[in-house]
């Protein structure tokens, strides 16, 4: 179990690529590594962080926007509604931001710290971040959805850049 600060790994880290294990009991090791995750993710000035940014293969994802904490454990968005585009940032991706156009509203199952059910209804900002997190459960990364073009942008501004440097103000 993670004791101390977690590491968030950047882009090219195998991790990232994975997909995350479904948690099939809540336990003090997960409690902890949600809190471990929610300090990193404000150290970072970040929204949102999932447990595989930090190494861990777990459906577990942290946000907040501004309007309190969620810690959400095998998050399912079970129904979408509309459409938005929200220029975006990536704690795993440093210095890079990328338009992607997601669902402007999602409802999503969850359970929190203490094995409770949840059902929220995600709009706007929130819908965008809760849908970045689960990605990062799947695999997914903010330069999946950039053209061609933009990838190879943004290889070459990670490859010359590892400073981490902030592109967005939204840092997901």
């Amino acid at each position: 179990m993670p004791e101390t600060r977690l590491k968030v790994n950047i882009f090219g880290d195998p991790v990232l690529r994975k997909k995350a294990k479904r948690v099939k009991e809540v336990t003090a090791e997960h409690r902890k590594i949600l809190s471990l995750m929610a300090e990193s993710m404000y150290e970072h000035s970040g929204i949102g962080l999932a447990a595989p940014q930090v190494g861990i293969s777990a459906r577990l994802i942290v946000v907040d926007i501004g309007e309190g904490l969620y810690k959400l454990i095998n998050p399912k968005i079970v129904r979408r509604q509309g459409s938005q585009a929200i220029q975006e940032g990536c704690l795993s991706v440093p210095g890079v931001c990328i338009k992607v156009r997601r669902s402007k509203q999602v409802w999503v199952e969850a359970f929190d710290e203490n094995n409770y059910a949840l059902k929220i209804e995600a709009k706007d900002l929130f819908a965008c971040v809760i849908q970045h997190e689960i990605d990062h459960l799947e695999g997914r990364l903010i330069v999946d959805y950039a053209s061609l073009l933009e990838k190879l942008r943004i290889k070459r501004k990670l490859g010359a850049s590892k400073t981490g440097a902030k592109a967005c103000k939204l840092q997901l």
